[in-house]
């Protein structure tokens, strides 16, 4: 518990490079920072170790509100805009990206060809299971749980489950029935 004083005290010290860290958040140890200029954290953010942020581009950003909790290991790429809206819990190992890279021309390496940048969005109040990755251009709604090893890419609505790969509804609440419902049920 004690070792979270340092992790406050961190926060506060990258204030200075950050476009913004609200107050009562805390980053563990060791934290790799790309672009953290543009970085906007919000106030009790709880970032654990072996983390790693990323911005690249002229008009890239990440948005972080506030009262999230981000498990070890996270790893997020903005090339764009990536916002993950407050509430939202994320597990271990998770990542988060808005950026593809294109692959048309053949004999050019992968890496050197355009980035392609498409929106990416964590809904409010969700939950990312451990290993889940989120592919750019995904919009995630509001309440929804993604299933460890889950690979998102798309669209889904607010109060659902997600899982598999490619990962698609599984459950969805029903707000008549105040259950969640199996998403075949529905239709």
């Amino acid at each position: 518990m004690y070792f979270k004083i340092f992790w406050i005290l961190r926060a506060i010290f990258y204030k200075i490079f950050f476009n913004k860290i609200g107050n009562f958040s805390y980053f563990g140890k060791p934290l790799f920072l790309l672009g953290c200029s543009k970085i906007t954290i919000g106030n009790k953010v709880r970032i654990f170790p072996n983390s790693r942020m990323e911005v690249h581009g002229q008009n890239s950003f990440i948005k972080i509100e506030d009262d999230v909790s981000i498990g070890q290991g996270f790893h997020v790429i903005s090339g764009g805009r990536l916002v993950i809206k407050k509430g939202v819990t994320i597990a271990p190992n998770v990542f988060v990206n808005n950026m593809d890279n294109d692959y048309q021309e053949i004999n050019v390496p992968t890496y050197a060809q355009k980035q392609i940048v498409r929106e990416t969005c964590i809904g409010e109040n969700s939950f990312l299971g451990i290993g889940s990755c989120i592919l750019a251009g995904s919009t995630l709604g509001k309440q929804n749980i993604v299933g460890a090893g889950a690979i998102v890419k798309g669209d889904f609505p607010d109060y659902c489950v997600i899982a598999g790969n490619p990962a698609r509804i599984i459950k969805i609440y029903n707000p008549t029935d105040s259950k969640w419902m199996n998403f075949n049920d529905v239709k």
